[in-house]
């Protein structure tokens, strides 16, 4: 069951919703099923963004309790 993003021809809301098999969508503003559907973008990750960060040496690695707080010690 995907997601489409459409655009109401009537009214011109934008809008996305789940699509059941052949159902055929309406607007939720005003109702109108003359809808033009759009391209939708997908979210990705970068490699920078999934990557963890490396703890430091103890004492440096951030944590809120302060240098000596950290579970490795």
């Amino acid at each position: 069951m995907p997601i489409y993003e459409y655009a109401c021809r009537s009214c011109g809301k934008e809008f996305e919703t789940l699509v059941r098999g052949n159902a055929a969508p309406a607007c939720p503003a005003c109702g109108a099923s003359d809808l033009e559907k759009k391209l939708s973008v997908f979210a990705t990750a970068s490699a920078a963004e999934t990557a963890p960060a490396a703890a430091g040496p103890c004492g440096t690695c951030g944590h809120p309790g302060g240098p000596g707080a950290c579970a490795f010690n």
